[in-house]
């Protein structure tokens, strides 16, 4: 008899949506490990491993593009469009290639975060397609006006065929999606004992006087590193190579580290808008310093909800710029709701997954 086969479709725009799919997957293989999981994504592999533990099958593909970026701030819109012209004219095939696999290797479901043709793929294959996220790509594309709004239509119509939607915190509605699951936030859970990391990693400092900074998959191409000599008695951790060597700046890259291991052992995480960095700081209860981000109109959802949920601050780019570090001082904004946001969205997911196919 065959393993049950999930086709776990990605984007595979920045870091963000692999990361909280992966902590997806892994539970569902924590949960059931006779699951076949098949990860579709362009994002790199190791990326996957560091979240999930067992075997799964990598199929580097890409069914919608995202946002073409040069680094975590600047976006190339027309590039962007072009791109996703040409994907438009491609489906058919892109399509007909995803269903012969899919019957190959006899998947059962297919979940996706969130690519536009995930849902057509599914249908065409005669399964059914689940999607996961806060946000939709038609959302993104129909507030930047132009030829996007006839995209941004298109993608609606697909995420439309979906069965289903399990819908995160710090969400824009999500209207085309006919049939909606409110869960809590995704993520990773830190994997080390935070005594032995502090040690490992030479952390001496108050935790409220280190800073881990994460920029997302691109990161960024200027970080106004010269400032942190203002701040000696302070520790700053980066996952940036290029970063220069300073007393006080700690590089996590080169070890098995992801941001959500270090976040326990921080007074603050500081990021540009990303939901997947804002759900594993929130699900640990870790301050968050972030920058706006501007022509991008999820980030107003996403510094809603750190303001709603969080210990915050929130920088303009060119604050950020300026390059004294000089907001550290100042203290954080408390949250605005006293109620705290659910956090359980990949214990949910993962479990409604199971039954899925226990149920077949």
């Amino acid at each position: 008899m065959s393993r049950p086969a999930l086709y776990f479709a990605i984007t595979s725009h920045g870091f963000g949506h692999t990361v909280r799919a992966a902590s997806v997957a892994a539970a569902i293989q924590q949960l059931c490990p006779e699951i076949l999981l098949i990860l579709v994504t362009t994002a790199p592999r190791w990326l996957l491993e560091s979240y999930i533990s067992g075997d799964f099958i990598h199929r580097p593909r890409s069914y919608d593009v995202g946002v073409i970026q040069s680094d975590s701030l600047t976006m190339d819109k027309e590039a962007t469009l072009e791109k996703l012209q040409q994907l438009r004219s491609e489906q058919r095939s892109i399509i007909a290639g995803e269903v012969n696999f899919i019957r190959t290797n006899r998947v059962g479901l297919v979940l996706g975060d969130i690519p536009p043709l995930a849902p057509l793929i599914a249908s065409s294959a005669g399964i059914p397609c689940w999607m996961m996220s806060n946000f939709g790509w038609d959302y993104i594309y129909r507030d930047w006006g132009g030829g996007f709004v006839e995209i941004a239509d298109w993608i609606s119509e697909c995420y439309g065929k979906s069965d289903r939607l399990f819908r995160f915190p710090l969400h824009e509605p999500m209207s085309a999606f006919p049939n909606i699951t409110d869960v809590g936030l995704p993520g990773g859970s830190p994997r080390y004992n935070l005594d032995e990391l502090r040690e490992k990693l030479g952390l001496t400092a108050p935790p409220e006087k280190i800073v881990l900074l994460t920029f997302g998959g691109l990161g960024l191409e200027q970080i106004p590193y010269e400032g942190l000599n203002q701040f000696p008695d302070w520790q700053f951790v980066t996952f940036d190579n290029k970063a220069p060597d300073m007393p006080n700046l700690l590089k996590a890259s080169g070890h098995d580290y992801r941001p959500v291991d270090l976040m326990p052992l921080c007074g603050r995480v500081m990021s540009k808008p990303g939901h997947s960095t804002f759900s594993e700081a929130l699900r640990l209860g870790t301050p968050i310093v972030s920058l706006t981000r501007e022509g991008f109109v999820e980030s107003f959802i996403l510094l809603d909800g750190i303001r709603d949920y969080a210990y915050h601050q929130i920088l303009t780019p060119e604050e950020f710029s300026q390059g004294d570090w000089e907001f550290l001082r100042h203290p954080l904004e408390p949250p605005r709701l006293a109620q705290t946001v659910a956090k359980d969205g990949t214990e949910a997911i993962a479990q409604m997954v199971v039954n899925y196919f226990q149920a077949q």
